[in-house]
């Protein structure tokens, strides 16, 4: 970026100084016209006051002779014709009566005029005098084009470019570093919220990098945290297989334990499973380049299957499961919502009390359709409410690891809503059970 910022300011430099060294030039050319009209005219007065030419039956042509680049003198009758000429044979000549300079000199006195002369083939300054006497003197030079001055000027322009050049650099290095060196900071203090921007075209782009620094770090302070948190609840039933296994394999558990024993690792192997699952799922989820398969899915026919599947477990729990409401169909990708479903009623079940009933209801109304899972079971305290969403979190611990809860479930859930447009809702009193809704919205 800097070395095409000095680039362009070189070449925005050398096209100023072409442009300059144009202009001036165009600004020299027109003075030299003006001079050159000036001189003119002050020999054309000057001609008049000698009265000199009003007869011009009485002069000599061959005495007038004069360079090209000097003087052209003629005088030129009313109806056009030319009486006096010092470069050509006067009776020779056509008329003069269209020439623009004659005509202005006849209407106002005086008249000038820069072409080209059919007479010599060359292009002259005219300046032309009414005498007075019906007859007008005009005086001419040869003219320089504006090509020939450039090409006079141009030795000088070349000096100018050259002595400008070094310093066009130097101010192309300053100025490239002085536009860079905010920048250069606000690289610097980016994770700095209260560091002013110096450029005001910057600000939003600033703001949006430094909610994404904050998002990059923020993503990788949850990472972290997660990691550590995998490491942590996988240690846990791995370290209780580990020594379950080694006081089988030393014989330093009796007949009577072995069957104890093998039934903990049993429990802590599927609680290891059942962790690695959800895992897997949380990490599907997070790739944001898998696209939910969305087909037509009835969520009171999915809720059925899914309360079979987990019949034998309410039982073994001692809880009741219903299902009411009616058929409801939604756009959703099948397999997320049967991992939705589980996963709540899968809780529901977990923590309830001996005896305690879970419901199950879909239902529809205008533009949504609403699941809810509502359970009689020890409920969530108000200060842990906002967290249950969050990764790893538990209520109470030692009951979540008693029951095989891996603390990711609504986790699971919440994702889940969120990639089909849902909103999850909780209500809950300690003690009382928990009910959790989520809100289906129709396109």
């Amino acid at each position: 970026m800097k070395a095409k910022i000095h680039k362009e300011l070189l070449a925005t430099s050398a096209l100023a100084m072409l442009l300059t060294l144009l202009f001036s030039m165009l600004a020299f050319y027109g003075i030299f016209k003006e001079q050159v009209f000036a001189d003119l005219r002050a020999d054309a007065m000057l001609l008049k006051s000698m009265h000199v030419f009003e007869k011009p039956e009485t002069l000599c042509p061959d005495s007038y002779e004069l360079e090209p680049d000097k003087l052209r003198i003629t005088v030129i009758a009313a109806e056009g014709a030319v009486l006096f000429d010092t470069n050509a044979a006067a009776g020779s000549m056509e008329s003069h009566e269209d020439r623009p300079e004659v005509r202005e000199a006849f209407l106002q006195g005086e008249g000038s005029k820069s072409r080209r002369s059919k007479t010599l083939d060359k292009k002259l300054f005219y300046y032309a005098v009414d005498l007075g006497n019906g007859s007008v003197l005009r005086i001419s030079r040869e003219a320089r084009s504006f090509l020939a001055v450039a090409l006079d000027l141009l030795p000088m322009a070349v000096a100018a470019v050259l002595l400008l050049l070094p310093v066009c650099l130097v101010f192309a290095s300053y100025f490239t570093k002085s536009l860079m060196r905010p920048i250069e900071q606000m690289a610097e203090t980016l994770s700095e919220p209260d560091a002013a921007v110096v450029y005001k075209e910057f600000v939003p782009f600033m703001t949006t990098i430094r909610r994404q620094h904050e998002d990059i770090l923020k993503n990788a302070a949850l990472r972290q945290e997660f990691t550590a948190n995998v490491s942590h609840e996988l240690k846990t039933p791995l370290t209780a297989i580990s020594g379950y296994a080694q006081l089988i394999e030393h014989g330093m558990a009796g007949e009577e334990n072995i069957a104890r024993f093998a039934g903990e690792i049993h429990k802590n192997s599927k609680r290891l499973l059942s962790l690695i699952n959800d895992i897997l799922q949380l990490s599907r989820l997070d790739e944001k380049n898998q696209e939910p398969d969305y087909t037509a899915v009835d969520l009171y026919r999915l809720s059925e299957d899914c309360l079979c599947q987990l019949e034998m477990v309410a039982r073994r729990q001692g809880v009741t499961i219903r299902l009411s409401g009616k058929s409801a169909v939604i756009r959703a990708d099948r397999h997320l919502m049967e991992e939705l479903l589980y996963n709540l009623c899968d809780n529901a079940i977990r923590y309830n009390n001996q005896g305690g009933l879970v419901k199950v209801t879909v239902s529809e109304t205008a533009g949504q359709v609403c699941l809810s899972v509502q359970d009689s079971g020890i409920g969530i305290p108000k200060e842990h409410q906002m967290r249950v969403f969050e990764r790893f979190y538990r209520v109470d611990k030692s009951r979540s690891r008693a029951t095989g809860g891996t603390g990711l479930g609504l986790a699971i859930v919440k994702h889940i809503a969120a990639q089909h447009g849902a909103e999850v809702f909780l209500e809950s009193e300690e003690g009382k059970g928990t009910e959790i809704r989520v809100v289906f919205y129709r396109k």
